[in-house]
């Protein structure tokens, strides 16, 4: 794979893994209403299988292995400050995300007054968003850099979050922001990715892989920070307060990213 399509390569590689992020909850919810939650861990079970035989017969026994990062190697990238940012940056735009999404069903329900069948039908096809959107970042970060990949779907991300707000009252409005906001919502992970390694190549040679797993380990640090924000917010203020505060927080991570940006420019004018 040439080194200037990386984000898309990449892209691919995330593209099962966030559609099933996002389909898997809404699915497994219709499979156990359907059949009973007994069959939705068999399903699971089954399909967690059929991986372990695909991997096995799939991937090549003879690919190449970085050799193993020592130890003051790992303590470089848990301490040098240019991939903390980036790292933050990855965390904080994914928990803005998920401050709303991990309530997206009972605004879909309570709000814009869908049944839950079509909550369900509507998760799915956000799902099938996200994977466009998925290969569209890739795309993007490989003509433009990850830097104005990322300034860009961070910028509409935080609009599309705000517009959440006024669509959410309207089954039409709603179901086009959905659509809209999936194509956002992880259109970032090529270009956060991408960036990393850029980054650990200069800054931890020794150490890409781990730095780009710790990364990985960022977007779920997010994941769990947002779900669990999303729900004080819910507890103490509301519902729809979930949206606009994930918006307010996706803006953090758009200013860290142009922070981030302006640190490489002046690191390339020195050298």
């Amino acid at each position: 794979m040439p080194k200037e399509k990386g984000a898309s390569a990449i892209a691919i590689m995330f593209t099962g893994l966030t559609v099933a992020l996002v389909t898997g909850v809404p699915l497994g919810t219709y499979i156990g209403q359907i059949f009973g939650w007994e069959t939705t861990f068999l399903t699971v079970s089954v399909l967690g299988l059929l991986a372990m035989i695909g991997s096995a017969i799939l991937i090549p026994n003879n690919l190449k292995q970085a050799k193993p990062a020592n130890i003051s190697s790992q303590l470089k990238v848990l301490t040098h400050p240019r991939l903390l940012l980036v790292y933050a940056i990855t965390a904080v735009g994914y928990g803005g995300t998920f401050i709303a999404f991990t309530y997206l069903a009972p605004i879909l329900n309570e709000v814009s007054g869908f049944n839950s069948s079509f909550v369900a039908l509507i998760l799915l096809i956000y799902g099938v968003s996200v994977a466009v959107g998925n290969i569209w970042g890739g795309k993007m970060a490989d003509s433009l850099g990850p830097i104005k990949a990322l300034t860009i779907i961070f910028a509409g991300l935080a609009g599309i979050l705000l517009m959440l707000n006024y669509t959410a009252y309207n089954s039409v409005t709603v179901v086009f922001t959905i659509l809209i906001w999936g194509a956002f919502a992880f259109g970032n992970v090529p270009g956060l990715q991408v960036y990393v390694v850029k980054l650990a190549e200069k800054y931890t040679p020794d150490a890409v892989d781990v730095a780009s797993g710790l990364n990985i380990a960022a977007f779920n640090v997010g994941i769990a920070i947002g779900a669990w924000g999303g729900g004080y917010i819910v507890a103490e203020h509301g519902l729809m307060n979930t949206p606009w505060v994930g918006a307010m927080v996706v803006l953090v991570a758009l200013f860290l990213t142009r922070y981030s940006g302006m640190l490489d420019r002046n690191a390339a004018n020195l050298t």
